[in-house]
């Protein structure tokens, strides 16, 4: 199955030059979904943990976790989680934001695969590895649904397995 089929562009949105990928197709298509989720899965078998971020991947991380059988974990903007927690900023192409983590919702020992919906910008995945791993949690994959592949953010991963399901 070809996901791309499933993408829709739309040209200035939310700014003038950016061509937003749609992916809403997907999780109109329940074939497409399935799809999506199975190709995460078979990616991740040794993961004992979905740590998932705000707000488009709680959508496909916690199906993931789910399917699985594993724990999955918020990774949340600011003031949203009760309890202790543990922050990190970290700027985008248009500002800036925080992260935060329970600080009891990870063990030393879990292995930790990071989904998302989108890799564009190395900042958002790069504060949610910094942010896991500050608490001495090891990231051992990244997972995105869409990955825009030209911005060449990969090299900034070396040391993680990266799933992407689709490439511009």
């Amino acid at each position: 199955m070809n996901l791309k089929d499933y993408i829709n562009e739309i040209q200035d949105f939310p700014q003038p030059w950016i061509g937003f990928k749609d992916m809403s197709p997907i999780l109109e298509n329940s074939k497409a979904l399935d799809f999506a989720i199975n190709s995460f899965e078979i990616q991740n078998t040794w993961i004992t943990k979905i740590v998932w971020l705000d707000a488009r991947g709680f959508i496909f991380g916690s199906i993931l976790a789910y399917k699985m059988k594993l724990p999955f974990v918020m990774l949340r903007k600011a003031w949203k989680l009760p309890w202790e927690c543990e922050s990190i900023d970290y700027d985008l192409e248009y500002g800036s934001n925080t992260f935060e983590i329970q600080k009891t919702a990870i063990n030393s020992w879990d292995k930790i695969a990071i989904v998302d919906d989108l890799l564009a910008t190395w900042w958002t995945a790069k504060a949610a590895i910094d942010l896991v791993e500050k608490l001495w949690w090891k990231v051992e994959s990244l997972n995105f649904v869409i990955e825009l592949w030209f911005l060449n953010w990969r090299e900034k991963f070396n040391d993680k397995k990266i799933v992407s399901l689709i490439k511009y």
